[in-house]
């Protein structure tokens, strides 16, 4: 097995871009580091502004198999298509009859779209349903499939 690894957004509100990816993915906030009680003593410790506290957040799978995910505060907006995105699995694969995935994935996009993210295209293949594009609610692209 690989070193452990997770992954980080830049964000504008990590706080609220924290909030969407929980629902989409069913992750929940991680605990704090071995030794803390909570986050607040955790930045307490280290001595952390508190206008600063809200400059990060943290996601992990209630599972512990999907890796954690943090969001950071960036100056900067999103400019350009992501190179790297995420692909929610919503409709269990090309291997799962179409008549059955292409009703998970639309249910999906309508719980995603009403947690806040933006529908920019469906793709089709051979005229069937394959995959949605969508961004979050700062415009990092990811797909429905």
């Amino acid at each position: 097995m690989g070193d452990p690894w997770s992954m980080t957004f830049d964000s504008a509100n990590p706080p609220a871009l924290a909030a969407f990816w929980k629902t989409a993915l069913g992750y929940v906030d991680a605990a704090p580091p071995a030794g803390f009680a909570d986050w607040a003593s955790f930045r307490r410790h280290y001595d952390v502004p508190e206008e600063e506290w809200d400059d990060v957040a943290y996601l992990a799978d209630p599972s512990g198999r999907g890796p954690r995910i943090s969001f950071l505060r960036v100056p900067e907006a999103k400019v350009a298509k992501n190179r790297i995105h995420l692909d929610i699995q919503a409709g269990g694969g090309r291997g799962v009859a179409w008549e059955v995935r292409a009703p998970r994935v639309r249910a999906a996009v309508e719980r995603l779209i009403a947690a806040g993210a933006t529908m920019l295209r469906e793709d089709e293949v051979d005229g069937r349903l394959d995959h949605v594009v969508m961004a979050d609610p700062e415009g990092n692209e990811f797909c429905v499939v």
